[in-house]
């Protein structure tokens, strides 16, 4: 037992460091001077890295369009997986396992490959630096239809058959009954894309070149210049970056746990 817990231990550390590090980093200035650990820890402590960041005219701008583009995708899953999962867990129809195929196949393509098909796609519809771009493509993830008709299975069907029998639509079966059952398989997926979206950043570089459309990971890029490298300011823009998800996670922990482990017990 103090074996497991031993290695549980070196595990969590290790996960750890790297944002201990970032917020270190980020409260230090003049960081080529120091020669040593020990002489960066016993230097001064300030907040000038952070106050900078948020005085700069972009970074707001940069902060916004991303809370736009990763809330406006996250409820596009939300809303478009459930149903395409739903469809695809209690609906029989023909080409029903071929849908479901091509759900899996799309899931082991690598999404960089169809990155110049879907340049020449935003190009053609004149979309490139418009939040369109950013947002549209990424409204439905096969991740997520997959994931919402896994979790859909494992839900009796006695309860849906009672309201159908008392004359419930189908719109109603699926927000007023299965959504509601569906908590906690729904809150992983809306972190998980809430996260995918946040931290992405080879699209909206791509997509969208110009600052007002600019996300924050392509925002942070900023502060590589051609020859240094800005580390206490990129540390300290990574460091207020991570704060969203890092609440969503302290906020909806448990039911992202109770997600995770939704089928693994059986009684």
């Amino acid at each position: 037992m103090a074996l497991q817990y031993g290695f549980l231990l070196i595990a969590a550390l290790m996960m750890v460091f790297p944002l201990v590090w970032m917020l270190l980093v980020s409260l230090k200035v003049h960081l080529q001077s120091y020669t040593s650990l020990q002489q960066m820890l016993l230097s001064p402590w300030t907040i000038s890295n952070y106050m900078d960041i948020f005085l700069a005219d972009t970074f707001g701008v940069y902060m916004a369009n991303s809370f736009i583009v990763a809330i406006s995708i996250t409820l596009g899953n939300i809303v478009f997986c459930l149903m395409c999962g739903y469809v695809l867990a209690r609906k029989i129809f023909p080409g029903n396992q071929l849908v479901l195929m091509s759900v899996l196949i799309v899931m082991m393509i690598p999404p960089y490959v169809v990155m110049i098909p879907l340049y020449r796609m935003m190009t053609a519809l004149q979309w490139i630096n418009t939040y369109q771009a950013l947002i549209v493509p990424w409204l439905v993830t096969p991740f997520g239809v997959f994931l919402m008709r896994q979790y859909i299975l494992s839900l009796p069907s006695d309860i849906e058959e009672a309201a159908r029998i008392d004359g419930a639509s189908e719109w109603y079966l699926v927000f007023r009954i299965v959504m509601p059952l569906c908590k906690p398989g729904i809150v992983v997926l809306g972190l998980y894309v809430f996260l995918a979206s946040w931290n992405s950043f080879l699209f909206p570089f791509i997509l969208a070149n110009d600052t007002a459309h600019r996300t924050l990971p392509v925002g942070l890029a900023a502060f590589h210049n051609k020859h240094t490298i800005d580390w206490a300011h990129l540390m300290a823009g990574a460091s207020i970056s991570a704060l969203p998800v890092i609440g969503i996670f302290i906020a909806f922990h448990k039911q992202i746990i109770q997600g995770m482990t939704a089928g693994a017990l059986k009684e």
